[in-house]
This record gives C-alpha cells, sequence and structure tokens, in this order.
C-alpha cells in the first residue's frame, strides 16, 4: 500500500502531501487544474528522466517521496541493504535540480535511481508508458497468473530452492573443475594445516603486548630501577630500611600502650610488601637483561603470522585458525574415505531433484489456472467495452529459473477478425488502462494508478469501469485521476486539484470531506445551473 505521496516545487504545485487510503482513491478537478502533475510524480519514483521544466517557477529544485508498506525483502533488491535496523515502511524519492541533476533516495539515503525504480515498480503499477511496459514484461504476466492461481508460498519455495541448486552448482563445479585444481586445492589444504601447527588462539595478541613492551624496555628498566632504589636505597636507607626502623621504634611500647598494636601492625606489613616488590622488581630488571635479542625473535613471528595471514587471504588472525581447522577436518574426512567431490555431485543432484520437483508442480497449477484466468479476463474486457472481450494466456515451457520453467502470454483481440496479439503491442491509452484494470480486477495485485482509465468512455462503460473500480478497491489500493462523476462518486477518499492564479499560478491539492466532496461531484455533473435546467426540462 502506498501510504503517503508528499510533493514539493513539482510544476505547479508548491507542496502538497496526500495521506491515501487502502481503497479507491479519486482524484479529480477542472480541465488544465494540475491532475497530471501527480502521475508525473509518480512516474519519477518509477524512474522517468527527471527534467527542470518540472520545477516550479519560485523554487531551485523539486521533490518528490513516497512511503510504502514495507514489502518483502525480494521487492527491496538492491536497497535492502540501506534498510535502517527497525524500519517498518519504505520510503523512496527523487529530487530533481536546476542544474539538471537528479538524484534517488531510499530512506533518505542516496540510492541509484535504478534501484529505487525497480523497488517502485514491484509496489505500484502506473498507466500509460510505465504500464505498456508492464504488461510486456514476461515476469509481470507470470506473477499474474501466479496470483491468480494463489500460488505465493510454492513460488517463494521454488526461488529458495532455485538459490540452494546454484550454490551447490557453484560448489560442485570448484570442486571438479579439473584433477590438477583439485590436487592443488588438497596440497593447499595440507600447507595450510602445516603452517598453522601449533597456533593458539590469542598467540598474535599476546606477541603484540610482548613486542610493545620490549620496544620501551629502557624505559621500564629505568623505572623499575628507581623503584628498587627507592625501596631499599643505595648509599642511604630506602623505603624498606625506613619503615623497619620504624616498626622497631613502636613494638616496645605496643605493651604500654595496647592501642598501638594496630600501628604495630600495619607496619609490619608495609615492610613485608616493601621487600616483595623489591624483590619483584629485581626479578623484572635481571628478565629483561637476559632477552637481549629477544625484539626482533618477536618482530619475526608477527611478520610470519602477517605472511600467513597474506598466503592464506585470511583478514584476520582468529579467521585463519578457523580455515586451518576447516582444512584440517576435510582432510580427516578424505583420509577417512570421503570424497567432496562426489558428495557436492550429490548435493547437486538433491538440489534438482527438488527443483524439478517443485517447477513441476507449479507447471501443473498454472496450466489448469491459465484458461480460467482468460475466461475471467474476458468478461471483465466485455464489461469495459474492450472490443469482444476476447482475450488468452497462454502458458509454454522456458529455460528453468527462479519462478518455475513456464512462460505466459497475455493475448488479446480488441476487434473481431483481426488477429490475437501481445496485450502490450495492441492496446494503447485508455484501453490498455482498462485492460489492466480488468487484469487486475481478477488477480489483484500491487497499488494500481490509472490516469488514462476514463479516456474516451461515458455512459454505461464509464458506470462499468466505476463498478470494477470500486471491486478491484476491495482487493487492492487504486489510485485514479479522472474526470467522470461515476468513477468519483465510488471512491474512499477524494482529493480536488484546484489552479489558483497568481504570480505565479499555483495547485493545491486538498482531500474533502463530504459536503466539498458533495460540490465537486456537482460541478463534475455539470454545476448546480446545468442541473436545475436538467430538473425543469424533466419536469416540464
Amino acid at each position: 500500500m502506498l501510504r503517503r505521496l508528499r510533493i514539493e516545487n513539482l510544476v505547479l504545485i508548491r507542496e502538497a502531501e496526500l495521506d491515501l487510503d487502502g481503497g479507491l482513491n479519486a482524484i479529480t478537478g477542472e480541465t488544465g487544474a494540475g491532475k497530471t502533475i501527480l502521475s508525473g510524480a509518480i512516474g519519477l519514483l518509477l524512474g522517468a528522466k527527471g527534467d527542470t521544466n518540472a520545477i516550479g517557477a519560485v523554487a531551485e529544485e523539486a521533490y518528490v517521496e513516497a512511503e510504502f508498506d514495507l514489502p518483502e525483502e525480494d521487492a527491496l533488491g538492491e536497497l535492502a541493504a540501506l534498510r535502517p535496523e527497525g524500519e517498518e515502511s519504505l520510503v523512496l524519492a527523487r529530487r530533481i535540480f536546476a542544474d539538471g541533476r537528479t538524484r534517488a533516495y531510499a530512506w533518505g539515503r542516496s540510492a541509484a535511481r535504478e534501484d529505487v525504480a525497480a523497488a517502485a515498480e514491484a509496489l505500484l503499477a502506473m498507466s500509460g508508458q510505465f504500464e505498456q511496459r508492464r504488461l510486456g514484461r514476461p515476469g509481470y504476466q507470470l506473477a499474474t497468473l501466479d496470483s491468480f492461481a494463489g500460488v505465493g508460498d510454492s513460488v517463494r519455495e521454488a526461488r529458495r530452492a532455485w538459490r540452494e541448486l546454484q550454490a551447490a552448482r557453484r560448489a560442485y563445479e570448484e570442486l571438479t573443475r579439473d584433477a590438477v585444481a583439485a590436487r592443488e586445492r588438497l596440497d593447499g589444504l595440507a600447507a595450510l594445516v602445516a603452517d598453522t601447527e601449533g597456533l593458539a588462539p590469542g598467540r598474535e595478541e599476546e606477541l603484540r603486548s610482548e613486542r610493545e613492551r620490549l620496544r620501551h624496555v629502557t624505559e621500564l628498566a629505568s623505572g623499575s630501577a628507581a623503584a628498587v632504589a627507592a625501596l631499599t636505597g643505595d648509599d642511604e636507607r630506602g623505603a624498606a630500611d625506613l619503615v623497619a626502623e620504624a616498626e622497631r621504634a613502636v613494638a616496645p611500647l605496643e605493651r604500654l600502650a595496647p592501642e598501638l598494636a594496630a600501628a604495630g601492625e600495619s607496619l609490619r606489613g608495609a615492610g613485608l610488601s616493601l621487600r616483595e616488590a623489591a624483590s619483584d622488581l629485581r626479578a623484572f630488571l635481571d628478565a629483561l637483561e637476559a632477552e637481549p635479542g629477544r625484539l626482533e625473535q618477536v618482530e619475526g613471528e608477527l611478520e610470519r603470522l602477517a605472511d600467513l595471514r597474506r598466503r592464506y587471504r585470511a583478514e584476520s588472525y582468529a579467521e585463519l585458525l578457523e580455515r586451518a581447522v576447516a582444512a584440517r577436518s576435510e582432510l580427516d574426512a578424505i583420509a577417512g574415505g570421503h570424497d567432496p567431490a562426489a558428495a557436492a555431485g550429490d548435493a547437486l543432484a538433491a538440489a534438482q531433484a527438488e527443483v524439478d520437483r517443485l517447477h513441476a508442480a507449479l507447471r501443473a497449477v498454472r496450466a489448469k489456472a491459465a484458461p480460467a484466468f482468460a475466461e475471467a479476463v474476458a468478461q471483465e474486457l466485455a464489461g469495459l467495452g474492450v472490443g469482444e472481450g476476447e482475450f488468452r494466456a497462454e502458458l509454454a515451457a522456458c529455460d528453468p529459473g527462479a519462478a518455475g520453467a513456464d512462460q505466459v502470454t497475455f493475448l488479446v483481440r480488441p476487434n473481431a477478425g483481426l488477429p490475437f496479439a501481445p496485450v502490450a503491442e495492441t492496446a494503447s491509452g485508455g484501453e490498455l488502462s482498462r485492460i489492466a484494470l480488468a487484469i487486475a480486477a481478477v488477480a489483484g495485485g500491487e497499488t494500481m494508478v490509472f490516469d488514462e482509465i476514463d479516456a474516451g468512455i461515458g455512459g454505461g462503460t464509464a458506470h462499468a469501469v466505476a463498478d470494477t473500480l470500486r471491486r478491484l478497491a476491495e482487493r487492492a489500493q487504486v489510485v485514479t485521476i479522472t474526470h467522470l462523476p461515476q468513477i468519483a462518486s465510488v471512491a474512499d477518499r477524494h482529493f480536488r486539484v484546484e489552479k489558483f492564479p497568481g504570480d505565479p499560478t499555483h495547485t493545491r491539492i486538498e482531500a474533502l470531506d463530504a459536503d466539498e466532496r458533495r460540490d465537486e461531484l456537482e460541478r463534475m455533473l455539470g454545476g448546480a445551473d446545468f442541473l436545475a435546467l436538467l430538473a425543469s426540462r424533466e419536469n416540464g
């Protein structure tokens, strides 16, 4: 569902925001008021080229933004990577700059125009040139038949199986490309295991820490020696001697003043701690002096680990160890009689069998559904005044793909005596929109936007189109730009486009309340004077 459409500085529209209903939305207004600007705005989201002539007279850029209910991941395509965490709607936008540049956005993040258009096309169907392109696309025709047949879950399962088949095929080809490559791969696994023998988790970090310490050995030695001198003293008494002297002074007094016992105990403990600290510092100094070449050894070992990461294309030391573990497991399995190529072949055969099974099941359902679908569409076309309403859905086999091994072609014969021809090549303008309406009325589908559906029709056909739109709106969201009161009267939500003179002239789009809607329908019927004239003629 298209929840919201925002337009800024596009042709005559300075600013408009339409909160759309889930059913039928009608947009009406006087001829020339700017209704088609709306279809232009939607066209930008569908990938139409931006034109600086579309920028409003008092602005430096034009902007169109649409908010949709969040679709399934497949419909997002390349935009899936841009989705903010926790976001429950899809926001697409296009901007046109005064210098001719355009930008496309998803959730406010810059995106390729083609990716934004692809996502919009998956959610939005629009009459005119976009509709002709959509109706001629084999993928759309197959998806429409599938929607009628109710095989959405089966198609999703087939897509999953197809992805697994491709992965199984890549794995098998990698293992069986040629014997030399297979031998080289096993040699590479053995080399990886040998080169990483004895390496333990965390070893690289330990070496880095040790290198850092060794690089500052002078500072460590100087500081430690100074600390030892302060504790033990050289020619003078150190801290430990002074504390011992204080303890000896206090000890005989503890018998005379028991309250000094705590102080004496503290002095004895401090003396012991100071002597232990001095001993630890001397040991540290001795270790520093005993390893004069240790820094070079650490540097060498770190360089060896870096070389191993480069050689085996590991991003980190942890990844290097993970690959070594996997290599060792595979070599052990081979030694135990496991054949990776044979296992990959079995997995490929199983994946192919699953795909074949799912494709066969889809073909059976599609073959059964196609005649019923064509008959239902033909009945709708007849009611909408499209020729004799002759329509076919021809199913044929094609190269297997994610959605199966079938293709369907929609054929129509708008006039008796002519041959059947593909829908997209046969009709145009309002007739094409009515064909699209008939198909959608039968199969449902995405949000549909109609701009030419009422072209050249009136009377009974207008009522039939209105009724079909109303029925379609019970299953899908519909937006129609219309001049027919028969259509506007059945809308769930009604917007009016109105032009206001000024410098410059501008257009407003507003949702109508019940009274405003009655007035607009009256205008569309010819106005109060015209209706009064009709009433007087009837009464006369």
